[in-house]
Order: structure tokens, then sequence, then C-alpha cells
């Protein structure tokens, strides 16, 4: 069962590869292009071989037209030799009415000849304009083309360069300061979870001398002490300093 399921897939992936491919406009273009070009040389073979035609209408035309005048002399020929006493007037009569059907079959073939002629032209003259329509087409076409080459060039490029730009405002920058941000926020919320805790270690002691200056009283019971033995009083340094 799973096999199926694979190739049915397969077979959905080749069909939706087909269909991308049949809308993509370039490939359309290019194959629209060698429709046309093949189109073209079709049209060529066709018009060489109606051109073939008319030129063998023409020099059928020309060759019954020829036979038809020659059968015509001859019957005049015949007709006069018979008149000057050279030939049988009966089978001179004959001989002049077998020239003269002939000339007329040849005649009927010049007719026909040129009537073959006449629509060997005309057809000649659409498959030259068809031609001719191909050609401004596949030139319109291929010019089209290479527009549309350009165009998508000039599309993915500039695509790729927004793309590139929104990730750098949108995604880089932006996210990088939040991060940032956090990291400067977890730091000193650290610092400050530290300093608690050094605060919580200290002794009651401590806590009292931090908050007086312990250093200085010290100080001053010491250079008080050192004025007694010296046998100096506050009262005498305020007497000097007036």
């Amino acid at each position: 069962m799973n096999f199926f399921k694979r190739i049915f897939k397969i077979g959905q992936a080749e069909v939706h590869s087909a269909i991308d491919n049949m809308e993509d406009p370039i490939k359309m273009t290019e194959q629209g292009i060698r429709d046309m070009k093949s189109d073209l040389d079709k049209s060529l073979e066709a018009l060489a071989q109606v051109k073939a035609m008319a030129i063998r209408a023409k020099n059928d035309t020309e060759e019954y037209s020829a036979k038809a005048k020659d059968y015509q002399q001859k019957a005049m020929l015949i007709l006069k030799k018979a008149q000057t006493g050279g030939l049988d007037t009966n089978e001179a009569d004959r001989l002049a009415k077998e020239a003269l059907v002939k000339k007329e079959q040849a005649q009927q073939h010049v007719n026909r000849s040129q009537e073959e002629a006449t629509k060997f032209d005309e057809s000649v003259a659409k498959l030259e304009k068809n031609v001719q329509e191909i050609k401004q087409n596949i030139s319109k076409w291929e010019n089209e083309l290479k527009t549309l080459k350009a165009r998508v060039k000039v599309s993915k490029a500039t695509k790729n360069l927004n793309k590139q730009l929104a990730e750098i405002d949108g995604s880089s920058t932006v996210s990088m300061l939040e991060r940032m941000k956090d990291k400067v926020s977890q730091e000193e919320a650290l610092a400050e979870a530290y300093g608690d805790i050094a605060d919580s270690g200290k002794s009651i002691d401590d806590q009292i001398n931090k908050a007086i200056d312990v250093t200085d009283v010290t100080a001053d019971d010491d250079l008080a002490k050192l004025k007694e033995q010296l046998g100096m009083s506050d009262t005498d340094n305020e007497t000097k300093e007036s």
C-alpha cells in the first residue's frame, strides 16, 4: 500500500513540475518560437512545392501552345501541298483534319495549364504572405523573449536585494538588538542577585559598621588620646587659631 502511495506522490510531483514549466513565461515563449519555426519550415516546404507546380504549369502552357501552333502550321502545309497537286486531296483533308484535332487537344492542355498556373500563382502569393508573417512573428517574439529575460534578471536581482535588506532590517538588526537587550537585562538582574546574596552573608556588626564610618570614629578617639598624652587640649588649639 505504501509503495503505491509513493508512486502516486512521485506522479503528483512530476505533474506539478510540468505545470510549473508550462506556466513559466520564458519557457512558454521559447516553445512558442520553436513551434513558429517549425511552422515556418513547413510553410517554406509547401511554398517550394507549389512554386514548382506553378513553374511546371507555365512550362506545360508554353509547350502545348507551341504544339498547337505546330499542328496549325502542319495542317496549312498539307492543304497547300494538296493544292499544288503534291498530295491527294482526300488524303490531304484527312491528315489536315487529324492535325487540327491534335491542335485542339494541345489547346485544351494550354487552357488547363493556364488555369492551373493561375491557381498556383495565387497559392504562392498566399504562402509567401504566410511565410513573411511567420518570420515577422518569430522576430517579434525573439525580441520579446530577450526583453522578458532581461526583465526577469532585473526582477530577480531586485527581489534578492530587497530580500536581503528586509532580512537585515527585520530579522538581523532588530533581532540582534532585542537579544542584546535581553542579555543586558539578564546580566543586570544577575548582578543584583549576587549583590543581595553578598549582603545577606554579612554579620550584624558588618551591617552596623557599614551604616556608620567606624574608621572615622576610631581616628577621632586616637587623636584625642594622643593630645592628652602631650598635654594638649582643644582650648589651646582654639587660642592659637584666634
